[in-house]
């Protein structure tokens, strides 16, 4: 089954909320070498002006994964996890995230975008705060591979 073109403009259901953990972020901070002390430091985050430890600004794929799992699960997508890698990403910032934050994401499918049989798709994740402000959107180009040919079936 090729990808559904039919997947561009498709908006899934606002996530449950995120409650973000500052030993989330620590952890986080630490598998991406983030070192800046306001990732792991209260006392540093709160000298720089924040209420908590601040996350690394890739720590927004954590939240946007949960979206992304709604796409990944769609029966109807075309979609096949084994033919699938995330080929880019993108965060556009309003605010930065801190421990403390409870996060909603929704996610819109943007584009599909065809080559050769493969198929990348954009989609945006928009995380807001409880009160419905926006915080950060992630943005993913997920590459999902061709289906093999009969020919190539075979080689396997």
């Amino acid at each position: 089954m090729a990808v559904n073109q039919d997947l561009v403009g498709r908006e899934f259901p606002p996530t449950a909320p995120y409650l973000v953990g500052r030993e989330k972020v620590r952890e986080f901070a630490r598998a991406v070498f983030a070192d800046a002390p306001q990732h792991t430091d209260l006392k540093a985050a709160r000298a720089a002006g924040f209420s908590d430890v601040v996350a690394p600004p890739t720590f927004a794929m954590v939240i946007q994964d949960l979206t992304l799992q709604q796409l990944l699960g769609q029966e109807d997508s075309g979609i096949v996890l084994a033919r699938t890698i995330h080929a880019e990403q993108r965060f556009t910032y309003t605010r930065p995230i801190v421990a403390g934050d409870e996060l909603t994401a929704q996610l819109r499918v943007t584009g599909i975008r065809m080559m050769g049989g493969n198929a990348m798709i954009t989609s945006e994740a928009e995380i807001t705060d409880p009160a419905g402000a926006h915080v950060v959107t992630a943005t993913s180009v997920l590459l999902v591979g061709a289906e093999p040919t009969a020919d190539e079936g075979e080689a396997a």
